[in-house]
């Protein structure tokens, strides 16, 4: 098994959600979807108020260069957002609202194709409605349930999760074993790593 902690104005998470399942799939391995706040561990961390590919701009445009790549390489589309990053708040709440039913993956991916595709404003619930209904769900209940208490208190759970796991960065991958990998490209590792530690544990 592995945790995948995404946030959803991460850039190279985007690749990340779209390819994670298929991949584990593929290796066998189980997929614990984890949405987060990456902007409070970037605060205590690094005194970071704002994305460090905007606090430094010739990071930021190898960033967007590499990426991409990245997303040519995977087939997918990319468009600059013509505002980032953008607040993730409410669709990690609404995300965290279909953990149990089981449609958090598919959100997550529409989210992101919303953002990094088509452009949208993902802190707005207009935005999400249509998201939340494309993955079989009601709108009105999940954008509710979002605004509940017992949701904002499981997003803060996982924003502590991230930080006792030593988390820094999106997208991170953890084992079942507690081994943190950072980045898109650290994915294939990660699961190669979850593999070798099933294997052991069933020795």
């Amino acid at each position: 098994m592995i945790e995948f902690w995404y946030e959803f104005g991460s850039t190279y998470s985007y690749p990340a959600a779209m390819r994670v399942e298929r991949l584990a799939e593929q290796a066998g391995v189980a997929v614990a979807w984890r949405p987060f706040l990456l902007g409070p561990l970037m605060h205590e961390q690094q005194g970071l108020t704002d994305s460090p590919f905007n606090a430094f701009p010739v990071k930021g445009d190898y960033m967007w260069r590499d990426l991409q790549r990245v997303c040519d390489q995977e087939g997918l589309p990319l468009v600059h957002p013509s505002q980032f990053p953008r607040n993730g708040l409410l669709a990690a709440r609404v995300a965290i609202c279909g953990l149990d039913d089981g449609w958090t993956p598919a959100f997550s991916r529409a989210v992101y194709q919303a953002n990094f595709v088509d452009d949208q404003d993902i802190s707005k619930p207009e935005v999400l409605a249509p998201l939340i209904a494309s993955v079989g769900a009601e709108p009105e209940e999940a954008l509710a349930a979002a605004d509940s208490a017992p949701i904002k208190t499981r997003l803060k759970d996982h924003v502590r999760q991230a930080r006792e796991r030593g988390l820094f960065g999106a997208p991170s991958f953890v084992t079942a074993d507690g081994e943190l990998f950072w980045g898109n490209d650290r994915l294939e590792t990660a699961l190669a790593w979850a593999v070798r530690h099933q294997t052991l544990e069933h020795a």
